[in-house]
């Protein structure tokens, strides 16, 4: 009997020996792993934010992805403290992260997108773009979609994969634009007259750029008109109001100079028939 327990205590002892300094080491994994990932996620934020080429956002979405990833190597050295198969553990994580993906493949696309728009930055918040055929200034640029509003305050929601897909057009990417004017005048209207006068109009606005240079060019003979071709270099921020202030007051000009617009005309000919 007395033999019997000797036994028992001695298995027991044995057991707790071997799964009390599993347990200990378990424990010791964990308080490291997950100093070590937060000390990781700190780092990498702390050099994302310190690169002027990486989004805060993407900072913060690279910093925790290299945290998660630690704790998961964390948590399966536990796991294989304590003899669970990991092997297999990690075949079923793959396969569910395989299935996963497989379902939210769309959204995993708008994601990398995402990342992709963030590293690149073809476009900034503030900045007014056309992308995929969609006009509007960039309200916030997200991993999953980019939110966007229009010339007359529509709130558009972009999913990033459509953006990273298409041509993007990035009217504020540089200081200056070109505004560029076709100006039709009668055939009988003095072509240097005309010249001269929109060169007055020009002269009139301080918001036109002397460099590069104002160009103004006979463009081409058209059906019913001259077609006189206008270029003139602005600031980014003043294309518009330059634009449509330069329009009217050539129309206030040519009126005042006897200088006419036409209409599309045609000249009919009457055949009379002998009776």
């Amino acid at each position: 009997m007395e033999e019997n327990v000797t036994n028992y205590m001695g298995i027991v002892i044995e057991l707790g020996t071997r799964y009390g300094i599993n347990f200990i080491f378990a424990i010791l994994i964990l308080i490291i792993g997950f100093w070590v990932s937060a000390r990781v996620k700190r780092v990498v934020l702390n050099a994302c934010s310190s690169s002027p080429k990486i989004d805060n956002t993407l900072g913060v979405f690279f910093s925790s992805l290299a945290r998660y990833v630690i704790i998961i190597f964390t948590i399966l050295a536990v796991l294989d403290r304590f003899g669970v198969e990991t092997a297999s553990l990690i075949a079923i994580l793959g396969a569910a992260s395989l299935a996963i993906g497989l379902a939210l493949q769309g959204t995993l696309s708008n994601v990398a997108s995402g990342v992709m728009l963030l590293i690149f930055r073809p476009f900034k918040v503030g900045e007014f773009v056309d992308v995929g055929g969609l006009e509007g200034t960039v309200k916030m640029l997200g991993l999953f979609f980019t939110e966007m509003a229009t010339s007359d305050n529509i709130k558009i929601i972009v999913p990033n994969s459509k953006i990273w897909g298409s041509a993007i057009k990035n009217y504020s990417a540089n200081k200056t634009r070109r505004i560029d004017l076709l100006i039709g005048i009668s055939y009988g209207d003095d072509i240097d007259h005309a010249i001269t006068e929109l060169n007055k109009v020009l002269e009139t606005d301080s918001r036109i750029l002397k460099d590069p240079s104002s160009t103004i060019f006979v463009n081409e003979l058209g059906e019913s008109s001259v077609n006189l071709g206008i270029r003139v270099w602005v600031e980014g921020s003043n294309y518009s109001a330059v634009r449509w202030n330069l329009i009217k007051n050539i129309k206030q000009n040519f009126d005042k100079n006897d200088l006419n617009f036409p209409y599309p005309q045609h000249d009919i000919h009457i055949i009379s028939q002998p009776e």
